[in-house]
């Protein structure tokens, strides 16, 4: 039986050096590819066609739930674990609803991170426990499509929001994005009229709130 595997997407380098040598670790697991982004993690996929990409989720340039998002649309064969520090229901649900087919914490035991990866690389659908029955009952109280803030904003629009909190101009974004300035500057004029904000600062506080980018420091 062929190994599984895996693409290790996370913006800490020593977090990812001990998570490579614990997946080595596991017999019949392989680390095929290392990504500091959620934009890399999805260049990785489509060169080396994991069976499985662990996703951390606050990184810089895309989210990790954007890419995972990415990553579902584009090549369905490929299923995606998050790995995060997140337990609330809202980050489950939008990653459940990005297309990932497990979420775990990062507070998690190797055992169990071994159960999630072989779980999640036949099939199998993997939550852990201390997130499984709040997502659960949130579910059955609500149904299956839960809003959540971010969800209220497109793909594009996280994708700009997100470059914007990080600092980057108009122009940056243009060109990382492959759009005209004009483009991007009615995308954030946009943004500022959808989220009833008026300011870049308030633009940067609402993307660390629902966790399009990381506080800092």
């Amino acid at each position: 039986m062929s190994a599984i595997r895996v693409l290790l997407a996370d913006d800490h380098a020593l977090f990812r050096s001990g998570m490579r040598a614990l997946l080595d670790g596991f017999e019949g697991v392989k680390v095929v590819a290392e990504a500091a982004d959620g934009r890399e993690a999805v260049r990785l996929t489509g060169e080396h066609r994991p069976d499985v990409v662990v996703m951390d989720i606050t990184m810089p340039d895309l989210n990790g739930l954007d890419a995972a998002a990415q990553v579902s649309r584009q090549y369905p064969g490929v299923r995606v674990l998050v790995l995060s520090m997140h337990p609330d229901e809202a980050y489950v649900m939008r990653a459940l609803k990005a297309g990932v087919t497990g979420y775990m914490l990062k507070t998690a035991s190797a055992p169990e991170l071994e159960l999630a990866i072989r779980a999640v690389a036949r099939g199998d659908l993997y939550l852990s426990p201390r997130v499984a029955k709040p997502v659960i009952t949130e579910y059955l109280i609500r149904g299956a499509e839960v809003p959540s803030e971010a969800g209220r904003l497109t793909p594009r629009q996280r994708e700009i929001l997100q470059l914007i909190a990080e600092g980057r101009t108009s122009k940056q974004i243009a060109q990382r994005l492959n759009l005209s300035v004009k483009t991007v500057d009615r995308h954030r004029a946009d943004l500022m009229v959808r989220l009833e904000i008026h300011d870049i600062a308030g633009l940067v506080r609402w993307a660390i709130r629902f966790g399009l980018v990381s506080p800092g420091p």
